[in-house]
């Protein structure tokens, strides 16, 4: 059977593979520059605060020299420009002024207004602090705590709901420059004017001033990074091209890899999810030379820096039109603005440049789309095919107990897998280490619990739904409410799935998100609405293949692509620990999860997936007997192990051949879509087709096997006990209607949960299966391993746990990845603590908790062979 669908499916795709070769058109991104009004000040301005609110531009105070500028002193301004954009244009108007002419403070775009601080003017340096404010009519001007000390020259930066201050001098001389760094917790109760200033610890390396600074993800968690700057020592004056990370998560810096040469006084900026932009900047190759030169100074550099924080390289990223520095980078609605600034010497520039990050028109290329969509289409015969073989739902949802061991173990493993884990776990190894793989590793463990305990449970009672047993067990409501819990979180899931695959596979086709989720829902509809378990189970085994294969292919070519090849590889890995399997603390709430979070949390929940899940434990009864069924078990689980190991090392494979093709990255991608970004400008053409179906085979095995699962607890559990139909072949239709309605539903959800803000999807997903698929878990184990626990208890275990996961997910900043551990723990506890006060069960336990199978026969209502 399998060899003759997987025929039929390389006829189709084979062929397309003749005109390899080809390599698809490289989409590289560019920093489009817009020039807007210009500043109504016609010198320009240095040293301006510059921000916004409420959605205007503000430029406020500064330095210039009048013309001539070799024959004129600095002079010092006051006024408060203010840039809308109406429907007529982009408007300037003079709203106020500070309340001193003052320039070269640190300023930062806050939801109280744009927050002013310090700066100086020919003889003194300020701690002023105030935020300037616009209601659409008026600006108004909020007094806020002083700075602790007088700072000019400093850069400042809003992380969360607190903005941090770095470095800057104390005094006119550079002489004078230090390294703290200031917080203010914008969160604070009371009046700003009452707000309190602390000291985190102090930046490591160097004082200095004139250097830039600016807030990105580094893989883990979002960190402030303090690039270059100048000092002076002994009356030297030391230029900086250093570059530190600090974690406010833990107040600790590290020292990151220096930028390619000194830049001091430019604007830095984070661009997507882990790119820093360094929009200009001076070196010092001209420094004190001006007197000297005068008109003939050439102007500072002009080049645009990217450093990437993930890979911790740098590489060029083109020309500014005009290098303004001593300003501030603004994010203003998707774009950054640049206002004003100093061009050389005593010059400044009046020009607003508007810096927008656009992403080249993408080509997918004809043999990509023939070779995906004859891979779409195949599996949509599958589906076809095993149309006329169900005669009844036992066939629609257990494919009358005839499927081979080995595909229901490859479905079991598809299931497990998903895309999700073609896509999340290369880009979770990419962006941090392999300390998650512990808890795949865990699976062979948890299996001796699925094929000892759970497996005869439900064989022996015939169970077509996994929560027949919770009502044989404890009664109907708790069925009830499990299966409720269980279609709940499978529509969620097959909406995270398909939202979440489509958007990192938008930078691999010309799909929109929108475009992908369709396509994936509704094939997968078509497919599994006509063929049932049968046709998901036999396009899991399938896609098991292909998966892998292209998980193989791609590893093959990465390496290949790596500075040194296989030796280069474990080079870079070893050299950036992103071999890491453990991190020792104790913290729960640590972004960068603890080993003892990941077993625990790893256990609990394979033990909800193994045993409670209904999408698992429905392949259990779909081979002949419970010892073919155990061998489906064992054969997904030591899967796991192989396939962990090899999309974690794909995961590390693309961290260094974008370590050493740093160029290559993309700041216009989120982190997901790192793996897509190397099938779409890496590989050639038609095995990019075939892996992005690959892409998409993860995504429908997922999503089939959620409508499959959900139409079979709907059935069983809901419209069988009403005698909703009065004939078998009422409920196959009723089955196929609830495939159809549920595969609906979730590519409707699909849909409303496309967010290209969420920064990992894997992260999304434990989350989402910790708050459902834990309480689950819990609920099986207390009937399993309890004779106490009665229907009472179980409910109200259920319930508080509910209650407690909604609140970890609301309040809580505990990692997500212990979402199924708390669910379990506190479902179990509560469940078994409420049944002893309200005493044992009434019915027969025989042969439904781990004490009482010798009391029950064997394979109770099916024929062994």
């Amino acid at each position: 059977m399998f060899f003759r669908l997987l025929h039929l499916s390389l006829l189709l795709i084979v062929p397309c593979w003749a005109c390899l070769g080809a390599v698809p058109c490289q989409a590289d991104t560019v920093l489009d520059w817009h020039e807007l009004p210009d500043l109504p000040n016609s010198l320009g301005v240095a040293g301006p605060f510059a921000g916004v609110d409420n959605e205007a531009l503000i430029v406020a105070g500064g330095a210039n020299f009048p013309l001539p500028v070799w024959e004129s002193e600095k002079q010092w301004v006051d006024t408060i420009y203010l840039l809308e954009r109406k429907t007529e244009g982009y408007q300037w108007q003079a709203v106020g002024k500070l309340p001193r002419s003052v320039a070269y403070g640190a300023s930062v775009s806050t939801p109280k207004g744009l927050l002013c601080l310090g700066g100086c003017d020919a003889e003194k340096v300020f701690s002023d602090a105030y935020f300037l404010s616009w209601d659409g009519e008026f600006l108004k001007t909020t007094p806020c705590a002083s700075l602790p000390e007088p700072i000019a020259y400093a850069q400042a930066v809003l992380l969360g709901n607190t903005v941090y201050l770095v470095g800057g001098q104390s005094a006119p001389e550079l002489s004078s420059a230090g390294n703290k760094v200031w917080t203010l917790d914008l969160s604070q109760p009371g009046e700003p004017r009452d707000f309190q200033w602390k000291e985190l610890a102090s930046l490591p390396g160097p004082t200095r001033a004139f250097h830039q600074v600016a807030v990105q993800h580094d893989g883990f968690r979002d960190a402030i990074y303090v690039i270059g700057g100048r000092r002076e020592e002994a009356g030297e004056t030391q230029f900086l091209k250093d570059v530190w990370q600090l974690v406010p998560e833990t107040n600790s810096w590290r020292r990151r890899g220096d930028a390619p040469r000194v830049i001091m006084a430019g604007e830095a900026i984070g661009i997507g999810q882990s790119h820093i932009f360094v929009l200009g900047g001076a070196d010092e190759s001209n420094w004190g030379k001006a007197d000297l030169l005068k008109d003939d100074h050439p102007g500072f550099p002009r080049e645009i820096f990217a450093y990437h924080t993930i890979t911790d390289t740098w590489t060029q990223a083109g020309e500014m039109p005009e290098n303004l520095v001593t300003t501030t980078a603004v994010r203003w609605g998707d774009s950054v603005v640049v206002p004003s600034g100093e061009i050389r010497p005593r010059v400044r520039s009046p020009h607003i440049w508007k810096v927008d990050v656009h992403e080249a028109e993408k080509s997918f290329g004809i043999m990509n789309y023939v070779v995906l969509f004859g891979y779409l289409l195949a599996m949509v015969g599958v589906g076809v095919y095993f149309t006329q073989k169900n005669k009844n739902t036992d066939d629609y949802f257990r494919g009358g107990k005839h499927i081979p061991w080995w595909a229901a173990g490859c479905s079991i493993f598809a299931t497990m897998l998903s895309s999700l884990t073609f896509t999340g776990l290369p880009s979770k190894a990419f962006a941090q280490d392999w300390v998650y793989a512990v808890g795949n590793f865990t699976i062979p463990l948890v299996a001796i619990l699925a094929v000892y305990v759970a497996l005869p449970f439900y064989r022996r009672i015939d169970a077509t739904s996994a929560y027949e047993y919770l009502e044989r067990r404890f009664g109907s409501v708790t069925r009830r409410f499990a299966s409720t819990s269980f279609v709940l979180f499978h529509l969620f899931r097959m909406a995270i799935v398909m939202s979440l695959t489509a958007l990192a596979l938008a930078v691999a086709t010309p799909l929109t998100p929108a475009q992908s989720v369709l396509l994936m829902g509704l094939l997968s509809i078509a497919y599994c609405t006509l063929g049932g378990i049968e046709a998901v189970i036999w396009t899991d085994t399938i896609q098991t293949f292909v998966l892998l294969g292209g998980a193989l292919l791609a590893l093959f070519l990465l390496i290949q692509g790596v500075d040194g090849g296989m030796a280069g590889f474990w080079d870079i890995a070893s050299s950036a620990e992103k071999l890491n399997i453990v991190n020792a603390h104790w913290d729960v709430t640590n972004a960068q999860a603890a080993f003892w979070v990941i077993v625990i949390g790893a256990i609990a929940q394979n033990i909800s997936s193994y045993t409670a899940d209904q999408a698992v434990v429905q392949r259990y009864v779909t081979t002949e007997t419970q010892q073919l069924a155990a061998r489906s078990i064992w054969m997904s689980a030591i899967l796991t192990i192989p396939a962990t190991l090899l999309f974690f090392g794909l995961g590390t494979a693309l961290f260094a051949f974008y370590h050493s093709n740093p160029g290559k990255l993309d700041p216009h991608i989120t982190t997901d879509q790192i793996f897509p970004l190397f099938i779409a400008r890496e590989i050639p053409a038609g095995l990019a087709g075939l892996i992005v179906a690959g892409v998409f085979a993860a995504a429908q095995s997922t999503v089939s096997t959620s409508m499959n699962s959900s139409a079979t607890t709907i059935v069983v559990d809901f419209l069988r006990p009403m005698a909703f139909c009065s004939s078998e072949r009422g409920y196959l239709i009723a089955a196929r209607a609830c495939t159809l309605l549920v595969g609906l539903a979730g590519t409707l959800l699909g849909l409303l949960f496309v967010d290209p803000e969420i920064r990992s999807l894997f992260d999304a997903f434990v989350v989402v299966l910790g708050i459902f698929m834990g309480i689950l878990g819990g609920l099986f184990l207390l009937g399993a391993f309890t004779r106490r626990s009665n229907q009472f208890g179980a409910m109200c275990g259920a319930c508080v746990g509910a209650v407690v996961m909604f609140c970890l997910w609301k309040y809580s900043r505990m990692h997500g990845y212990f979402f199924p551990a708390a669910g379990l723990g506190v479902c179990f506890l509560t469940g078994y603590a409420a049944s002893w006060m309200t005493g044992r069960p009434v019915q027969n336990l025989a042969g439904l908790t781990i004490y009482d199978v010798p009391l029950a026969s064997a394979e109770e209502g099916e024929a062994e062979s």
